[in-house]
């Protein structure tokens, strides 16, 4: 997530302050500040974090990112959102992660207290933050270090997850970037083993969340995490048994208004029969995909790929494939579909998972899937520059003027 910047120059002819400006803003960044100067200051910066050149600017600026962090956490009158805002737009840029961790080790921790506080107005901004970060291994790992530290006797992954479930567990914030939060999060095995361990219910009460119809940024991150928890084989029995159920949750998305025979609705789970006419796909490609790929994974294993036939999956993505119009998520249908219908693995190789593939054919693959991306984006730009229905008698309308 990117924050646009806030409206107002930063110097002459909207050019960008020089460094030693930068620093003069400093004294005003600070508690004590004049409220109106401070609130100015902010902006200031704010507006920098929304190019390149400004962030490579404040990169260097250790004790004015310290400043903002504390700007940041500090209550009314200070200009706390906008100083969020503007580590938002810093985070977004891996290559600030490091400067920024450098000037406040401890920034995962407080963006967490801050995130998860039922009562911080900008709860949604510290939440952002965190989504940016914890893409990269190392504020990833500093944030798991955070969330293990229990409160009150309940584990802070725990209380992520509460809040993400919980409508209405902050007033003035929705939270929805707590989704990808946990979704990046699930790439570590001790996130994975929390979110699969079975007396905890944590993946039963994210899975009404696939389709939560208010947020793609939330859908997203929980199909993310759910995504990277199929990954876990050794749990793929339990998802899809009658416990969890995972199945109909991750197949329901991608149907649509389809009437299907009786024969064949007989075999689809009961939550995917007889769906309205105006049944609507999950919009988002990405999600979509990601949809595709939970499945994938659960057909790693022989028993997996059975229970998935039984289920009518096939059905499913037969008819998401006919109707699917982005290339990427197509192939991906494909070679699922492709699981499902073609003949079982030899014996030794059942799963899919541990199959040891051999260098050379490795580097085929490899080959394979970039000729398959560069179709992929090829069939999209066609797609983009076919020239659209235009009525008889009417002009096309003419371009937008650009804004400045």
């Amino acid at each position: 997530m990117r924050e646009a910047a806030a409206g107002g120059g930063v110097g002459p002819a909207g050019s960008l302050i020089p460094e030693a400006e930068a620093t003069e803003l400093l004294p005003f960044l600070t508690p004590g500040a004049r409220a109106d100067l401070q609130a100015e200051a902010t902006r200031h910066v704010l507006a920098l974090t929304g190019s390149g050149p400004g962030r490579t600017l404040l990169a260097g600026q250790a004790a004015l990112l310290r400043a903002l962090v504390d700007l940041a956490a500090a209550p009314a009158p200070a200009p706390a959102r906008d100083a969020a805002r503007a580590l938002v737009n810093l985070a977004a840029d891996p290559g600030l992660h490091d400067p920024l961790l450098a000037a406040e080790p401890g920034l995962p921790a407080r963006l967490l207290s801050h995130a998860l506080d039922p009562q911080w107005p900008w709860a949604e901004e510290a939440a952002a933050v965190l989504a940016n970060l914890s893409r990269e291994p190392a504020p990833c790992a500093a944030l798991m270090e955070a969330l293990g530290a229990a409160e009150l006797g309940e584990s802070g992954l725990e209380r992520l997850v509460r809040a993400l479930c919980t409508p209405g567990y902050n007033a003035h914030a929705p939270l929805h970037y707590l989704g990808p939060v946990l979704s990046n999060l699930s790439q570590r095995p001790a996130a994975r083993a929390f979110l699969l361990d079975r007396d905890r219910c944590v993946v039963q009460r994210l899975l009404p969340l696939t389709q939560y119809p208010d947020s793609t940024v939330r859908r997203g991150g929980v199909v993310g995490a759910l995504r990277n928890c199929c990954f876990e084989h050794r749990h793929h029995e339990w998802l899809l048994g009658p416990e969890v159920d995972i199945l109909p949750f991750l197949l329901l998305p991608l149907a649509g208004p389809e009437d299907f025979s009786e024969e064949e609705m007989e075999r689809l789970p009961v939550d995917l029969q007889y769906l309205p006419p105006d049944k609507q796909r999950e919009p988002d490609a990405d999600i979509r995909k990601m949809l595709v790929e939970a499945l994938m994974l659960l057909t790693a294993t022989a028993p997996g790929r059975q229970q998935v036939r039984d289920q009518g999956a096939y059905l499913i993505l037969r008819e998401l494939h006919s109707w699917e119009p982005e290339p990427h998520v197509r192939v991906t249908c494909e070679k699922l579909i492709q699981v499902l219908i073609g003949d079982e693995p030899e014996q030794g190789m059942e799963n899919l998972l541990e199959v040891q593939v051999p260098e050379d054919v490795e580097q085929r693959l490899q080959e394979l899937d970039r000729q398959e991306q560069e179709q992929c984006q090829q069939e999209r730009l066609e797609r983009d520059l076919a020239p659209g229905p235009q009525a008889e008698g009417l002009r096309p309308p003419e371009a937008p003027a650009a804004h400045r």
